[in-house]
C-alpha cells in the first residue's frame, strides 16, 4: 500500500512507524501538520490508500477523514480519550496502559478501534516511556490495523456511548500546571518522582528555584540523602539535588520559564541554567557500584561480572556535551585498566547517543568555539574506542542513536541493538559534514557507495534494515526493560567463545596495517577541517538549522526529504535516475541535497 504519515513532528514513534512500514514493502510519504498548510490539498496530492497519524496535536479535517481512510495512534488503552493521556498515566501511578490505533471521526478520538495493545508502564520517566514500552505497543497496533485494513475484511470495534457494552470511555482533560505543581512541604519523594517524570520532556512542572521560575525536567531517586523540605542539597553531573519531605530527588534539567515577548527557552543541565543563582553546594562523586543498597542516580556507571565490563551511561536526549563526553572517555579509560576481555559500552535504556549537545552550544558564549570543543571531545572518545586492542568492544544500543552518536556504536567492534531502536546514520539535516571518524567507520561497514546513499537519504532506519546492510551485527529481540540483562548475557557468552582471544589477538596487527597505510589521524584531520570551516563561517546553514532545533522552530513547509514515497527494497544509490525510484507526490520531486531549513527532529 501506500501510506501516508501525517504528523505534527517527524518525531521518535513517526520515524520508527516510517522504517518499519518501508521494510514491510510499503511506499511510505511523510507530511507535517503545519499551520497555513492546508491539509487536504497535501493529502490529494499524495492520494495515499490510508492516512495514518502516528503523533498527531490537532484534528484531521472533516475533507480528509471524509475521503481518506485515516487512522489515528492514541497512546492510550481502548475507550481512553484526551491530549495528556501518558501524562495521567504516570502521574497516576498506572503500573499497565496501552496505545490504540482508531479511526478519525469528528470528535477526537472517538473513531471506531482498528487495533489496541497493551503494555507495561515501568518506573521511568515519560520520554523514555514513550519511546520503549508504548513505542513497541504502538508499532504492534499499527501493524495490526495496517494488515487488517488491507485485508479488508476486518470490522473495527466501536466505542462510545452507544456501545458502553463494549468499554466504558473515559475523557482526561489537558493535564495543566495546577495539577502538575510539586508542593515540596507535603509531597513525598514517590509523589514527586510521578509527576517530574510525567512531564520530564514537556511540558515539565513549573516550580520557582533560586529566586526564578523554572521548568523542572527529569527526576531521579535519592536514598541517601536528606534535608528540609525544597532545599537543594548537593550537585553531581549537571544535576540537582532536592530534598523533598522523605528523601531527595536528582533533577538533570532546568529551563527558565519564557519571558513575555522573548524567543522560546529550552532545557540545559540544571547546574549550568542557575548559573550565579545556584548557592555553594557540594559536588557528589557517583558512589561505588559494587554498593547494591544504595539508591542514587548518575549518569554514567561501570559494573564488571566474571571477565565482561559493562560501562553504561544515560545522558538527558541522548545529548553530550564537552563535558560529557570528556566524563565519558575517563570512565572509559578507567574501564579499559579492568582485567575484562569483552568491554560493553552502553546496554541500558532509552538513548544511545545522538552526538553533540546543541543545546549546551547554543547557550555558550560562543557556540563556533564550543561546537569545535564539542566534535573534539566526542572524537577523543571514538578515537579511545577504535584504539582499544587489548578486548572486544560491544556497542550496546538500548534506544535511538543519530549523526555521532550512531558513529560513537561503529567504533566498537560489535554493534547490539535493541529492535525496537530507530538509527539515523547522517548529518545533512543539520548543515554538517560530520565527523567521529566516520569517513573510516561506515565505508568499512556498507560500503561506501551505501554511505554515501545513507547520508544522502536522510531517513530513519530499523534496527533490522541496519543488521541487514551490515552496520549492526546483532537485533536482540526484547522489551526496553530486559535489554541489559540480555546483553549481560550475550556478552558472557562471547568472552567465553574459544575464537574470541584470537579476535582480540588480531586487533593490534590490524589497527598496525592500517596506521601503515592511511592512519586514523588524516580520517580526522580531513573530516574536522570541513568541519571547522562550518563552524567558523556565520552564515553557514549549520548555525541556523541550530537555532531551530533548540528552539523547536516549526518548519514553513514538510522537509522534501519526507515527501518522498520510498520502501527499503527499492531505495536507490544516491544519484540514480528518478525513474528507478518508489512514485513520488508533491515536494518529492526537490532534490534530495537541498537543506530543508527550519527542519527540526522532536523526540
Amino acid at each position: 500500500m501506500h501510506i501516508l504519515l501525517v504528523a505534527s513532528a517527524f518525531n521518535s514513534l513517526t520515524q520508527r512507524v516510517h522504517a518499519e512500514l518501508r521494510d514491510r514493502g510499503h511506499t511510505v510519504a511523510v507530511e507535517l501538520a503545519l499551520p497555513e498548510r492546508p491539509l487536504a490539498e497535501a493529502v490529494r496530492r499524495h492520494a495515499p490508500d490510508l492516512v495514518l497519524a502516528p503523533m498527531l496535536k490537532t484534528a484531521i479535517p472533516h475533507e480528509v477523514w471524509a475521503a481518506y481512510p485515516c487512522f489515528i495512534v492514541h497512546p492510550g488503552p481502548f475507550g481512553d480519550r484526551g491530549p495528556s493521556s501518558l501524562d495521567w498515566a504516570i502521574q497516576r501511578g498506572a503500573d499497565r496502559w496501552g496505545v490504540t490505533v482508531l479511526q478519525a471521526v469528528e470528535d477526537m478520538d472517538a473513531g471506531d478501534v482498528w487495533a489496541s495493545v497493551d503494555c507495561v508502564v515501568p518506573p521511568v520517566g515519560k520520554s523514555d516511556l514513550y519511546r520503549g514500552e508504548i513505542a513497541d505497543a504502538a508499532l504492534t497496533a499499527v501493524l495490526l490495523a495496517v494488515e487488517r485494513f488491507a485485508g479488508g475484511t476486518h470490522t473495527p470495534r466501536p466505542q462510545g456511548p452507544a456501545h458502553a457494552e463494549y468499554s466504558p470511555v473515559r475523557i482526561r482533560p489537558y493535564l495543566d500546571q495546577s495539577v502538575r505543581r510539586i508542593d515540596w512541604d507535603a509531597d513525598s519523594t514517590a509523589t514527586v518522582l510521578r509527576k517530574l517524570r510525567a512531564a520530564d520532556s514537556q511540558p515539565g512542572v513549573l516550580d520557582v528555584l533560586c529566586g526564578a521560575e523554572w521548568y523542572l525536567h527529569g527526576g531521579h531517586c535519592e536514598g541517601g540523602l536528606d534535608g528540609a523540605p525544597g532545599e537543594l542539597l548537593a550537585t553531581r553531573a549537571g544535576a540537582i539535588c532536592r530534598a523533598t519531605t522523605d528523601g531527595a530527588v536528582w533533577i538533570p534539567e532546568l529551563r527558565r520559564r519564557r519571558a513575555p515577548g522573548q524567543p522560546p527557552t529550552y532545557k540545559l543541565p540544571a547546574a549550568q541554567a542557575l548559573g550565579d543563582r545556584l548557592p555553594s553546594l557540594p559536588e557528589l562523586a557517583a558512589p561505588d557500584c559494587a554498593d547494591p543498597c544504595r539508591n542514587t542516580w548518575t549518569d554514567i556507571g561501570y559494573r564488571e561480572e566474571g571477565s565482561v565490563g559493562v560501562l553504561s551511561f544515560s545522558f538527558p536526549g541522548g545529548a553530550m556535551s564537552t563535558t560529557q563526553c570528556r566524563r565519558l572517555l575517563d570512565a572509559y579509560r578507567q574501564a579499559c585498566a579492568r582485567p575484562t576481555s569483552v568491554l560493553v559500552l552502553g546496554g541500558q535504556r532509552d538513548f544511545f547517543s545522538n552526538g553533540i549537545h546543541l543545546n549546551v552550544i547554543e547557550a555558550a558564549e560562543d557556540p563556533a568555539a564550543e561546537s569545535w570543543a564539542n566534535i573534539n571531545a566526542i572524537d577523543d572518545l571514538v578515537e579511545a574506542v577504535l584504539t582499544t586492542t587489548d578486548r572486544l568492544v560491544v556497542a550496546a544500543v538500548a534506544g535511538n542513536a543519530a549523526a555521532g552518536g550512531m558513529m560513537l556504536a561503529l567504533a566498537a567492534d560489535e554493534v547490539w541493538c535493541r529492535a525496537g531502536a530507530v538509527l539515523n546514520p547522517h548529518y545533512r539535516l543539520m548543515g554538517l559534514y560530520g565527523s567521529e571518524y566516520w569517513t573510516y567507520t561506515l565505508p568499512r561497514r556498507v560500503g561506501a557507495a551505501t554511505a554515501d546513499r545513507l547520508l544522502g537519504e536522510a531517513l530513519p532506519m530499523s534496527a533490522a534494515s541496519a543488521r541487514d546492510l551490515g552496520l549492526v551485527d546483532r537485533v536482540v529481540d526484547c522489551g526496553p526493560g530486559d535489554f541489559a540483562a540480555e546483553v549481560g548475557r550475550l556478552a558472557a557468552r562471547l568472552a567465553a567463545l574459544p575464537g574470541s582471544p584470537s579476535r582480540i589477538a588480531a586487533k593490534k596487527a590490524e589497527l598496525e596495517r592500517q596506521e601503515c597505510g592511511e592512519p586514523l589521524a588524516a580520517f580526522r584531520e580531513r573530516e574536522l577541517s570541513r568541519m571547522r570551516r562550518t563552524f567558523d563561517d556565520p552564515d553557514a546553514s549549520y548555525h541556523a538549522l541550530r537555532r531551530a532545533f533548540v528552539h523547536k522552530r516549526r518548519p514553513e513547509s514538510t522537509p522534501p526529504h519526507l515527501g518522498l514515497a520510498v520502501t527499503t527494497a527499492t531505495r536507490t544509490a544516491a544519484g540514480a535516475d528518478r525513474s528507478t525510484r518508489a512514485r513520488v507526490t508533491g515536494t518529492a520531486l526537490d532534490d534530495l541535497s537541498r537543506r530543508p531549513e527550519g527542519w527540526y527532529q522532536e523526540s
